[in-house]
């Protein structure tokens, strides 16, 4: 990995962070997270990711666990768009506050809303920090997909980062103990074996706030969604075009248009 510049880490609910644990341990960004992982629970998961985070040696931001879940989700359903943008604008203003240069959060995957919404979020705030001259070098990590699942025009463009054996045993250590993501944490380690969490990829973001290309029609969350309410555990679906578009679009008006998906 070359010299760390100035980081930071943007995604949508604690635990994301397991991801890129060796990155989080070399890098030390300055960590922001858009829920409190309280999900349907109401347990928030945000201590179990502090207690990581300061084993690591990073740090939380000013946005950290701001919105619960539920929130989230009802504030998409009821298209309170001007309260993505709100965010949007705080986390720029941090970006360029604390002159960071490499930046890093969550891929559009089509699995969960959040994680989706979490990088639109993402995007505008580069595409703001851009538009007022500064430079940064925009990233992302796959949570649901293989980590190692990348074409070899992706690699060739990635931060890269190899772990030795001592730094995937305390990522596995860290994962498996996390409060909360037992299950998921099992479930990602039978389907992608151990060996593909040896490797973590930063891919070069190319994206801006359109995002449609990206997913699968329906994307896996409307799918799912509509398991939920037929099981009578929502009440409606969330669905991409009637929901987290609007915001997408909202944010992009608050960009001016060329530099909304400039890529860097």
């Amino acid at each position: 990995m070359p010299d760390c510049p100035r980081t930071a880490l943007v995604i949508a609910h604690p635990g994301h962070e397991l991801g890129v644990h060796r990155w989080l341990e070399l890098a030390r960004p300055q960590v922001f997270v858009l829920t409190d992982g309280s999900g349907r629970t109401g347990r928030s998961r945000l201590a179990a990711t502090s207690e990581l985070l300061l084993r690591c040696g990073a740090r939380p931001g000013p946005i950290y666990g701001r919105i619960p879940d539920g929130e989230l989700y009802r504030a998409l359903l009821d298209g309170r768009c001007e309260l993505f943008a709100s965010l949007a604008e705080e986390l720029a203003e941090s970006l360029r506050r604390d002159a960071i240069e490499l930046v890093a959060g969550d891929a559009v995957e089509g699995f969960n809303p959040a994680h989706d919404v979490s990088r639109l979020l993402l995007n505008a705030a580069v595409a703001r920090v851009r538009a007022g001259g500064r430079s940064i070098d925009n990233r992302d990590f796959l949570l649901d997909g293989s980590p190692d699942g990348l074409s070899d025009e992706e690699r060739a463009t990635c931060i890269r980062i190899q772990l030795d054996p001592e730094a995937l045993a305390r990522k596995l250590a860290a994962a498996r103990s996390y409060p909360g993501l037992e299950q998921e944490v099992e479930r990602a380690l039978a389907r992608h074996g151990a060996n593909a969490f040896r490797t973590e990829w930063l891919r070069e973001v190319r994206y801006g706030l359109d995002i449609d290309h990206l997913l699968a029609d329906p994307p896996f969350y409307e799918v799912y969604g509509e398991q939920q309410v037929a099981a009578g555990i929502y009440p409606e679906v969330l669905r991409y075009r009637a929901h987290v578009l609007p915001v997408a679009e909202h944010l992009r008006s608050q960009v001016a248009p060329p530099l909304a998906c400039v890529p860097r």
